[in-house]
C-alpha cells in the first residue's frame, strides 16, 4: 500500500472548525475596509520575478533567500510565487492606469510564499490582508492607516498590542546615514557575526534589525538615522505622531526599526504583541513614495501596510480562547431527516423550497434509521429537525421537532412551512440573544 501524502512543509490546511474561524476574522476585516473607503483588488499569485527583485530588493533576505521562483517551461520566463503584496499591487495599479482617475485606497487578501524555516507564526505559506493607499502625499494618511488599525484591533479585542514609529527619512538623508553606519560597523568588525559581515556593504540597515543578543551592544551605539533627519522629513513625521498622539493611541519610537524591504521611505510602523513568542509583529507598513517611479511609473506618494492573519488569529484565540472558535461554527437552520421511497422526492423538494426562502437547510444523505438521523441532527447545532416519513410524504406534511428546546412535535403541511419555520427561528434567536 503507498504511503499518505503529506502536505508540503510549511503549508498547512485550515480545516472546517479553523476556517470558519477565518471566515469571521475576514468578514470583520472587510467591514473595517469599507468603513475606511479601501476597495477591493486581487493580484495573481505568480508574478515576473524582476518584479520582486526590483521593488524589494536585490540583496534583501527575500529575494536572496526566500523566494520561491522557477523558470516557466514553455516561454523561458522567470517567474516567481509572490512573496508580499504591495509590489504586486503597484504593479497591477501602473499596468491598468488607475491612478489616472485620482488617488487610490485599495486592499488585497491572500497567500502569499516565502522559503523559510517553519515555526510557530512563521509558515511557507502565510495569508495576509494588504492595505494601500496611492497619490496621497501628506502625514495624514499614514496617520489614518495606523488609527484605522487601533480601531481594528478594539473591533477584535485585541488589548496587548502596542505600536512602534521610526521614520526612514529620504533616499538621501538615508545614503548620508549608511555611510556612516558602513564606517561605524568597519570599525567593531570583529563584533560582527556572519550574517552583519555579508550585509555590511550591501544592506547595512538591516544590520539593526539583528536579534542577535551578542551584537545588541554594538548596535544600540551606532549611528541613528533619526540623527540625519531633514527638515522635510522631521515635519512629515512629527505630523504623523501629533494626529496619532490626537487620536489617543500610544506609541514608542523604536530607531531600530528599519523594515526587511527596500521600497520604504519615510514612516514606518509595526504593531507588535508580547503573546506570540518570537513572532510577534501582527501588522507592519509605511510609506514607500519612490516604488511606483520605481516599477516603471510617474512618481507618486503612496504608504500601506500588511496583517498576518495566521499571527492575528493565533492572537485572537489566545485573548478568548476556545470559545473564540466554538462561537464561529456555523449551524444550519434545519436538518431535515427523511426515510422510504415516497420520502425522499419530498424531502429534497422541500429542501429546496426552504433554502429558496433563505434558510440553510442539512439534508442527511446517507440513508440510516430515524434514531441514527436524529443523532446527526442533534449533533449539526440546528435548533430544529424536519422529519418526513411514509405517512409525511402520503399527507403532503412535514413534522417538526424542536432540538434546543422543550416543545412537542407538530405536523405542518407543506404550504405553510416557510411561515411556522420562520417563526420558530425567530423564536429561537431571541431565546439565545440574537444569535
Amino acid at each position: 500500500m503507498s504511503q499518505t501524502i503529506q502536505a508540503v512543509r510549511g503549508m498547512n490546511d485550515i480545516l472546517p472548525d479553523e476556517a470558519e474561524l477565518w471566515e469571521q476574522f475576514e468578514e470583520t476585516v472587510k467591514s473595517w475596509l469599507r468603513a475606511y473607503g479601501y476597495r477591493p483588488i486581487r493580484m495573481p499569485i505568480v508574478e515576473p520575478t524582476p518584479l520582486f527583485a526590483r521593488a524589494i530588493g536585490e540583496v534583501t533576505d527575500i529575494v536572496e533567500k526566500e523566494m520561491y521562483s522557477f523558470t516557466d517551461a514553455l516561454n523561458g520566463e522567470r517567474l516567481t510565487l509572490r512573496p508580499e503584496g504591495t509590489a504586486s499591487c503597484v504593479r497591477a495599479v501602473l499596468q491598468h492606469n488607475l491612478l489616472f482617475s485620482g488617488p487610490q485606497r485599495l486592499w488585497y487578501a491572500g497567500p502569499m510564499f516565502r522559503h523559510e524555516r517553519p515555526q510557530k507564526g512563521r509558515y511557507r505559506q502565510f495569508h495576509q490582508f494588504g492595505v494601500e493607499a496611492l497619490g496621497l502625499p501628506g502625514p495624514d494618511i499614514d496617520a489614518e492607516q495606523i488609527i484605522m488599525c487601533a480601531r481594528l484591533w478594539d473591533d477584535l479585542g485585541l488589548a496587548d498590542v502596542r505600536l512602534e514609529l521610526n521614520s526612514l527619512g529620504s533616499t538621501e538623508e538615508r545614503a548620508r546615514h549608511r555611510q556612516d553606519l558602513i564606517a561605524y560597523f568597519e570599525r567593531h568588525a570583529e563584533r560582527l557575526d556572519a550574517d552583519a559581515t555579508r550585509r555590511l556593504y550591501s544592506n547595512p540597515l538591516r544590520i539593526l534589525d539583528s536579534k542577535n543578543p551578542d551584537m545588541q551592544a554594538v548596535i544600540e551605539a551606532a549611528p541613528r538615522l533619526t540623527d540625519y533627519l531633514g527638515e522635510d522629513s522631521l515635519r512629515h513625521f512629527e505630523g504623523v505622531q501629533t494626529l496619532v498622539k490626537d487620536a489617543g493611541i500610544p506609541f514608542r519610537i523604536n530607531p531600530r526599526l528599519v523594515r526587511g524591504l527596500d521600497y520604504y521611505n519615510l514612516t514606518v510602523f509595526e504593531w507588535v504583541t508580547d503573546k506570540l513568542g518570537a513572532q510577534g509583529t501582527v501588522c507592519a507598513g509605511g510609506r514607500y513614495d519612490g516604488l511606483v517611479a520605481q516599477l516603471g511609473g510617474k512618481a507618486a506618494p503612496a504608504c500601506g501596510f500588511a496583517m498576518g492573519v495566521e499571527r492575528l488569529i493565533a492572537l485572537w484565540r489566545d485573548e478568548h480562547g476556545e470559545e473564540a472558535v466554538a462561537a464561529t461554527r456555523v449551524a444550519p437552520d434545519i436538518y431535515l431527516v427523511h426515510q422510504g421511497q415516497a420520502a425522499q422526492p419530498l424531502a429534497f423538494s422541500v429542501a429546496e423550497q426552504l433554502r429558496g426562502a433563505g434558510f440553510d437547510v442539512l439534508l442527511h444523505c446517507g440513508g440510516g434509521s430515524f434514531k441514527s438521523q436524529m443523532k446527526r441532527a442533534d449533533a449539526s447545532g440546528a435548533p430544529v429537525a424536519l422529519i418526513i416519513g411514509e405517512d409525511e410524504a402520503a399527507a403532503g406534511e412535514v413534522s417538526l421537532k424542536f432540538l434546543r428546546r422543550a416543545a412537542e412535535q407538530q405536523r405542518i403541511p407543506v404550504g405553510r412551512l416557510e411561515e411556522e419555520i420562520g417563526k420558530m427561528i425567530f423564536e429561537w434567536e431571541e431565546d439565545n440573544g440574537g444569535v
